[in-house]
């Protein structure tokens, strides 16, 4: 029983892999949660880029990824029992090179299939000049392809991966959005995003939630709704409650402890 997305809408995610824009926040809220993540990126010095994670060392990333609006969204999509798998920021400052080149998300999530989608949430305009998401509708429906590690420096995929297919133009359509507007992505669905070409910052933060139905993961997830204990996942226990120079020090001893990849900042 659908609460929030339409017959029409399910439908729409379900043919083409991707949804959007759903507003999932007020003008307001997503001032203030902007606001947050440019008080932490001072705290960085000033230029972040890229950063994994968040949400379990910084309240605002775990208030946003736990969003009742945002929520109510996937539940409609995957069912009431919703786990939050990881979160990502994309900063693309103005006249910024960075660039997402064309992949998949299950490729290194190690997740699968329709229990997996991402939530891209805007906190600043996302259009075409200042390098929106761009997604190749359908394209979840041939599966997992193949792809090579570029490693490219304005890259900010963590291994610059690319998908080795060849990518019709004009088969790529633009998910332009406000603040506080979100789009919703298959982990299949082949996606990337320009280089910001505007005087104009763009931020989004995007977040994958999984179900019981994915039953393990190599990270450690939130409970987002409902009670099911059909999983062997690890769960962090509550929000994060620490100062801003605590979370960026828990942070860094987080990734470097797991050997994941920390902060990318600094100009180009």
């Amino acid at each position: 029983m659908s609460n929030v997305l339409s017959d029409t809408q399910i439908g729409d995610y379900e043919r083409d892999g991707c949804l959007c824009p759903v507003t999932v926040l007020s003008p307001g809220e997503a001032q203030r949660f902007c606001e947050a993540l440019e008080q932490q990126e001072q705290h960085m010095g000033g230029y972040l880029k890229r950063m994994d994670n968040c949400h379990l060392f910084f309240r605002w990333a775990y208030d946003l990824a736990m969003h009742p609006g945002v929520l109510d969204v996937l539940e409609d999509i995957l069912g009431p029992d919703l786990f939050v798998h990881s979160t990502r920021i994309f900063y693309k400052h103005p006249h910024d090179p960075s660039f997402v080149s064309w992949h998949q998300d299950g490729i290194y999530s190690k997740l699968n299939s329709k229990p997996a989608p991402s939530a891209w949430i805007a906190l600043s305009d996302s259009n075409q000049e200042n390098g929106c998401l761009r997604v190749v509708p359908g394209s979840h429906r041939t599966g997992k392809q193949p792809h090579v590690e570029t490693y490219a420096a304005n890259n900010l995929l963590n291994h610059g991966e690319e998908i080795s297919v060849h990518v019709d133009e004009s088969t790529v359509r633009d998910l332009v959005l406000k603040p506080g507007q979100m789009s919703l992505h298959h982990v299949d669905l082949i996606h990337g995003s320009n280089a910001n070409q505007s005087d104009k910052k763009r931020i989004g933060f995007a977040v994958s939630y999984i179900t019981p139905e994915v039953r393990r993961s190599h990270m450690p997830v939130v409970r987002a709704r409902g009670n099911s204990n059909d999983h062997e996942f690890e769960l962090t226990q509550g929000p994060p409650e620490l100062s801003i120079a605590e979370a960026i020090l828990a942070h860094e001893e987080y990734v470097n402890r797991r050997g994941l990849h920390g902060a990318r900042t600094g100009a180009a």
